[in-house]
């Protein structure tokens, strides 16, 4: 789906941080969303921790840092880190130009089933939440 130039793939899970969730088997696939990343500008370094590391909910786990902004990224399940896309290291740019393919950042293996019902999912929640969030962020979209 694209909403307003902002391309947001149907079958993903957002969470209210920019980040999209895709369950794979027995783990979640988690990278920034395009919303994200053109609002945080070039990319220019990702931290990966190393696998086994232990995720708590909502607890800061990493972050990430464009020219003119830094984030943290939280665990949006408890979990455990299991991959990391170390092509980003030499290449944080994939998450400008292909956030939802080559430019993934961390497979996480949920400690328990997550519900994935506390996320954005589906063209009416997610239209309704990304408007909202153009909204807020309108001054820096400009920018």
């Amino acid at each position: 789906m694209e909403i307003n130039g902002f391309n947001l793939p149907d079958e993903l899970y957002y969470e209210e941080n920019h980040f999209w969730l895709k369950p794979a088997e027995d783990i979640i696939i988690m990278g920034m969303d395009d919303f994200g990343q053109k609002l945080a500008g070039d990319i220019v370094y990702v931290q990966l921790p190393e696998d086994g590391k232990v995720l708590k909910a909502g607890k800061k786990f990493a972050k990430i840092e464009s020219g003119k902004w830094l984030g943290k990224v939280y665990a949006p399940f408890d979990g455990e880190l299991v991959a990391v896309n170390e092509e980003l290291e030499m290449n944080p740019g994939l998450i400008n130009s292909d956030c939802y393919g080559q430019g993934w950042i961390y497979k996480i293996r949920p400690t328990s089933t997550p519900d994935l019902n506390v996320f954005f999912h589906g063209p009416e929640a997610v239209e309704k939440w990304m408007l909202a969030e153009m909204k807020k962020y309108e001054e820096e979209l400009k920018g």
